[in-house]
């Protein structure tokens, strides 16, 4: 069934309108003539063909005000319980002035392609097992690892079912947060799916809305959490019915193609279409949050921000269902109104939004440029290892800054009682692997030692970590973009553009993987076979080392940035990084504290090998690596040994 409006935190009169509760209702307010097609056969049945809407039976919707349509009442007795067609479930769409067909934009079920007829889903009679029906209490975001994965190439199938055979590989390795990229349906056989359509439907090609509540209910069953990455920035080229239906968007107004209307001309409908949309996620499905696609591209005058609305919807939702819901975004802007709390009941003072937290590529900046020496594009201003050490101890590099890739100042300073794990960091993720000209990962390029302190300062920083799928073994498969788009003119328009971009970044424009290429996609799937194997072996359990480590000491995750501080030795590539201290008196404090934390990391990015300081003598080795392997410890309790060769780490505690 459409999602169902409730009442939630803005009460307005667009959001009492009951018509989306009616099977079938659909907005289309610039309509004058609404058919609701039937058809006889269950979608899917030709899959790919041309015939899919053949022998479709239209039946006259009836206007039902502000803009909606239902179908009559004598149809809905057809398939209520007790009529002829009780219990049949036909594939249906819409055609508006005679132009159509087209599937419903609040679809839950595609399975004939982004182009063909929808289905209906009743998720609450969907069978499920008894621990799926057992409480979960859920997981807050203090405390989190991240683990970030694309279905169509975390394992061979592809799939939502193949994904939960892999699970027990997530748990062991200490992760509390499976994030899955964007799963709407998409044109084509396999995507990113940032350029997905049908916000409410699972693709088919990942298993499709019931395979989606198995793989939530497994996770939970594993005590893992799972956040949904959505995309209500823009939508893709192939499959977009919306503007047939009503003032969707506007022309312009992203990167990648025309922008959501937010705050136009019926933009409260719009509005519902996507606070609808969180709600099912977190409602219907059980999901444990969201990744919001970047945000930055939300054009949003009004008082009340979208993104308030989102932040208010899931807070409401987490006390009604007893578990903490997290919403993260994903945001260009360093500007702490993301996460700084909304007003009081929404009224008084201006606030931020109240969101969980945001992505932060301050940090990957920093640490990519400190481990890989390239310093193009965006990573210009990143060159100083200083901009490590000032991101460890500040959240954003740019926070009122000259940025020179933008040519002008950026960002804004957080506040010093910014929860620490409000800022979800990462040496690699989709986007900073995918964007890159062959798609190539770190671990295709950096030694062991390297890999190993990477990982040292995601998860003894005082962030969220976030790991990329197959980061954790030091995968050697690339991740490039891919699309599989059936238009040949799209195919082409995505390869050209790919192509501009990367050269503002000064790459190779012959290494650029064709994204229209299947070899491209087939490429990017992860190689499991390589788990055990040599350094994979030994990178992957030293990823389980530091997230137990990380679990075991509170200091690792306490929220008060203030206890964590980072130095630097520019000319030896050595890091520091105290964590446990007396809170400073604020972020900006230059000065060292004066003393030793309780637990230290120290960090070897160049050649110069670490001589262990005297004041450390003491303190305990928990964890170390280097490019020949793990640190062993030296003399009785397990004391750290005076010198560490480089590239590497050790991580002590007292």
């Amino acid at each position: 069934m459409n999602p169902v409006d409730r009442p939630d935190v803005n009460t307005a009169d667009h959001r009492t309108n009951p018509a989306p509760t009616v099977p079938y209702a659909v907005w289309a307010p610039n309509a004058q003539d609404v058919d609701l097609l039937l058809l006889n056969e269950t979608p899917g049945a030709r899959h790919g063909g041309q015939d899919r809407w053949a022998g479709a039976t239209p039946h006259a919707m009836e206007p039902a005000g502000g803009g909606w349509w239902v179908p009559s009442q004598a149809l809905l007795d057809l398939y209520a319980p007790g009529g002829p067609q009780e219990g049949q479930n036909p594939g249906y769409g819409y055609c508006l002035d005679g132009e159509g067909p087209y599937p419903d934009p609040r679809s839950r079920w595609q399975p004939d392609t982004v182009h063909g007829p929808s289905r209906r889903v009743d998720l609450d009679a969907i069978e499920r097992s008894e621990r799926a029906r057992q409480p979960w209490g859920g997981r807050p975001l203090q405390g989190a690892v991240v683990y970030e994965l694309h279905l169509g190439t975390f394992t061979e199938a592809g799939t939502l079912d193949a994904a939960v055979e892999r699970l027990p590989h997530l748990v062991e390795l200490g992760i509390t947060h499976v994030e899955l990229l964007p799963v709407n349906t998409f044109g084509g056989d396999h995507n990113w799916g940032y350029d997905g359509v049908g916000w409410f439907a699972v693709d088919a090609s990942y298993g499709g809305p019931e395979a989606y509540l198995r793989f939530v209910d497994a996770c939970h069953a594993a005590g893992l959490a799972v956040l949904q990455d959505v995309v209500y920035n823009h939508l893709g080229p192939s499959g977009n019915y919306l503007p047939q239906f009503g003032p969707y968007q506007y022309a312009g107004g992203t990167d990648w193609g025309d922008a959501l209307n937010l705050d136009g001309p019926g933009s409260d409908e719009v509005r519902r279409y996507i606070l609808d949309n969180v709600r099912m996620w977190l409602e219907d499905y059980g999901v444990d949050g969201l990744r919001l696609d970047a945000v930055h591209a939300l054009a949003d005058t009004r008082a009340v921000h979208l993104l308030e609305e989102i932040a208010a919807l899931a807070d409401q939702l987490s006390a009604e269902q007893g578990r903490p819901l997290t919403v993260v975004a994903e945001s260009d802007l360093n500007d702490p109104i993301m996460f700084t709390p909304r007003p009081e009941g929404g009224r008084g003072a201006a606030g931020g939004y109240g969101l969980s937290g945001q992505w932060s590529d301050d940090l990957h900046h920093a640490l990519h440029v400190a481990l890989t020496g390239e310093t193009d594009g965006y990573y210009a201003d990143f060159e100083p290892l200083s901009a490590l050490a000032k991101v460890l101890n500040q959240g954003f590099f740019h926070d009122g800054t000259y940025s020179s890739f933008r040519n002008r100042h950026h960002g804004r300073p957080l506040a010093d009682d910014t929860p620490a794990h409000a800022l979800v960091v990462f040496a690699q993720n989709h986007d900073q692997i995918g964007n890159r000209a062959a798609g190539d990962r770190l671990s295709q390029s950096l030694s062991e030692g390297r890999l190993a302190a990477a990982a040292a300062l995601l998860f003894a920083g005082p962030f969220t970590p976030m790991l990329f799928m197959g980061e954790e073994w030091a995968a050697s498969t690339p991740w490039a973009f891919f699309t599989a788009h059936r238009e040949p003119e799209l195919g082409v328009a995505v390869t050209e553009g790919r192509r501009r971009e990367f050269s503002r970044m000064g790459w190779d424009l012959e290494a650029v993987p064709d994204p229209q290429d299947h070899a491209t996609f087939e490429a990017a799937t992860l190689d499991w076979n390589e788990v055990g194997e040599g350094r994979h072996a030994r990178i992957l359990q030293l990823h389980r080392d530091l997230a137990r480590l990380r679990a075991e000491f509170p200091e690792l995750t306490d929220p008060d940035l203030r206890t964590t501080f980072a130095t630097v030795d520019e000319s030896a590539r050595h890091v520091r990084l105290d964590r446990g201290l007396p809170a400073r008196s604020g972020l900006d404090a230059e000065a060292a504290p004066g003393q030793s934390g309780t637990v230290v990391l120290l960090v070897a990015l160049g050649d110069q090998p670490l001589q262990i300081p005297e004041e450390l003598s003491g303190y305990r080795l928990l964890a170390g690596h280097h490019d020949d392997g793990p640190v062993t410890s030296h003399g009785e309790g397990g004391s750290a040994p005076r010198q560490v060769p480089a590239p590497g780490f050790v991580l002590l505690a007292r």
